[in-house]
């Protein structure tokens, strides 16, 4: 059974960058899809960017945060990132990482993913 670690969450200021890792083991994280979600305290979680092997280079994101994130992965390491540039205190939240195998019309739903991360806090303020 794969198993999710993310890392690289932290307290970054305004408009700073961070770089998360959600790394794999017991599985290849290349055999499924890696959805980033998040949830802020006192809100439901949600999502925020997701990448299918079927979509190639193209992944899918939020409107928040298109243009500001970006997923990528690493397959020599079995590792997905989610590079957060450009950070407001509105993405302060917890940051989790999933794999499964979702079709591109639930690839922003949580249901499509079975294996699930920690997650990692990102705290974006001054």
């Amino acid at each position: 059974q794969v198993q999710l670690v993310e890392s690289g969450g932290g307290l970054v200021q305004p408009g700073g960058s961070l770089r998360l890792s959600c790394a794999a083991s017991g599985g290849t994280l290349n055999q499924y899809a890696v959805g980033w979600f998040r949830q802020a305290s006192g809100k439901e979680r949600e999502f925020v960017g997701a990448n299918r092997r079927s979509d190639g280079n193209r992944s899918h994101y939020a409107d928040s945060v298109k243009g500001r994130f970006t997923i990528s992965r690493d397959n020599a390491k079995n590792t997905v990132y989610l590079e957060m540039n450009r950070l407001n205190p509105e993405d302060t939240a917890l940051y989790y990482c999933a794999a499964g195998r979702p079709i591109l019309s639930t690839v922003r739903s949580e249901t499509a993913y079975s294996i699930w991360g920690q997650g990692t806090q990102v705290t974006v303020s001054s």
